[in-house]
């Protein structure tokens, strides 16, 4: 290993040749300074950069002349990618988050892999920090074909336990000293109140097994499992945030019924320094490479797990997708979503839950008669997803379309819930949607009312 004083001193055009596929670490492990010089060299030229989430001061990377000479491929897209990956200045890769180690080591195989590490241990070993992911697959593929693993080490990166990296892998370091982007916490409001009390008191139990993560819905469910006296919490998540972490600190997490006696995840963001800091060497929660944490068998082997997530819409047949507004026009990932919802019902006492608002900010329905023409469904209607917004649950166990349909209807705010319910009656495919309102409330649908008065 070879510690360099410049960032220029290898991302340049001798190592960084023409043809090269860069897979390069995400979310509060982007390495900002080898990624910025990656931008700025005027030599390095048709590349390729596969990445997941970059967050941090990397927005050079996007700009159009960096666009002309970086191929990027994008598996999950941010704030940054997004504009040019709907003009078509990168293009989307769509993977599960599962598969990512699998596929960069077959079918990708890039030779240069950059990310950021802290350490090291007395035994040589540096951490992966706050991303796993599918990063060490990438320098398990680099060793194979002779490439280079170019690493930032950052005093900011706390040492996560788990995944780490020995010295004799790494071919350049690059010490550094910025800090690391941040998920501020967002505080739950009334309307995801409702959603966090539905999901904690109809489906979260003593010893179930949780994944989340971030958002005003996460953080009510944090507060609602809370209050609701839960016990014995696992976690067991492929991002790991500051409302897990608000779990463990309340003695609600003791992992016992998971194989062993801490957390795991992938991926960690945390709403400030204090929340890395946190993590430096804390032997309650480890990390994992992504095809381990998102595996659907090692998922449905998870006591009573419980796979809490989100989503841009769904429609009246129970079709849900999470990663684009429109056909084409992508605004996040598939990320893990499908490997969490399938892997949750396949276990014991489990539930595959997506939890939502049931309309935007601007007040549009994200419930919909049919899903826009060419989306990708991170859930299809025979996927036995439950739908939780503020009006109400839905669980499609057992149903046939037709109460589906009037189900799914019911999560929807009034006016929306009239509308699609009359487009229903009046529609001659359904078989007999009447019939699933002879008792009220509908097949399979749970209001919040009911709740409300339990609690």
């Amino acid at each position: 290993m070879k510690i360099i004083k410049n960032a220029k001193d290898v991302i340049n055009s001798t190592y960084i040749k023409p043809g090269s596929v860069i897979y390069t670490a995400g979310n509060a492990a982007v390495p900002q300074t080898l990624l910025k010089q990656l931008a700025r060299d005027p030599y390095i030229y048709n590349v390729e950069l596969l990445s997941v989430l970059l967050l941090g001061d990397v927005e050079e990377l996007f700009t159009e002349v960096a666009c002309q000479k970086i191929k990027h491929r994008i598996i999950f897209s941010g704030p940054y990618s997004r504009e040019p990956l709907n003009r078509g200045m990168a293009t989307y890769q769509l993977m599960h988050l599962s598969d990512i180690p699998k596929q960069v080591i077959k079918y990708i195989r890039p030779n240069i892999c950059m990310f950021t590490v802290s350490g090291p241990d007395n035994g040589g070993n540096f951490s992966y920090g706050t991303t796993v992911e599918g990063v060490q697959s990438a320098v398990h593929a680099i060793r194979e074909n002779g490439g280079l693993v170019i690493v930032e080490r950052n005093k900011n990166m706390p040492f996560v336990l788990g995944t780490t990296i020995h010295e004799s892998e790494i071919d350049f370091m690059l010490d550094t000293d910025y800090e690391l982007p941040v998920s501020p916490v967002h505080k739950a409001d009334e309307v995801s109140a409702r959603i966090g009390k539905l999901v904690a008191e109809l489906y979260i139990e003593n010893g179930s097994t949780l994944q989340y993560g971030i958002g005003e819905v996460p953080e009510a469910v944090t507060d609602a499992i809370i209050d609701k006296g839960v016990k014995d919490i696992g976690i067991y998540t492929e991002l790991f945030a500051d409302a897990m972490r608000k779990l463990i600190d309340e003695g609600v997490v003791t992992n016992r019924y998971l194989d062993v006696n801490f957390s795991i995840a992938s991926i960690f963001l945390a709403a400030d320094k204090a929340g890395y800091d946190w993590l430096d060497y804390n032997s309650s929660i480890q990390s994992r490479p992504c095809n381990f944490t998102n595996s659907i068998l090692r998922i449905a082997q998870q006591h009573k797990m419980v796979a809490i997530n989100s989503a841009i819409g769904v429609d009246l047949h129970g079709n849900i997708w999470a990663d684009s507004l429109k056909g084409r026009q992508v605004y996040s990932g598939i990320g893990g979503q499908a490997d969490f919802l399938r892997g949750s019902y396949l276990s014991e006492g489990g539930h595959a839950i997506i939890a939502m608002k049931s309309t935007t900010a601007k007040g549009i329905s994200k419930i919909v008669d049919m899903c826009p023409e060419g989306i990708t469904t991170t859930a299809i209607a025979a996927d036995p997803v439950i739908i939780v917004t503020e009006n109400g649950a839905f669980d499609p166990r057992g149903l046939n379309i037709a109460e589906h349909a009037v189900g799914i209807a019911h999560l929807a705010e009034p006016e929306t819930r009239a509308l699609l319910l009359k487009k229903i009656y009046d529609s001659p495919e359904f078989h007999k949607p009447k019939v699933a309102l002879k008792d009220k409330p509908p097949k399979g649908f749970i209001p919040y009312s009911m709740i409300d008065h339990r609690g």
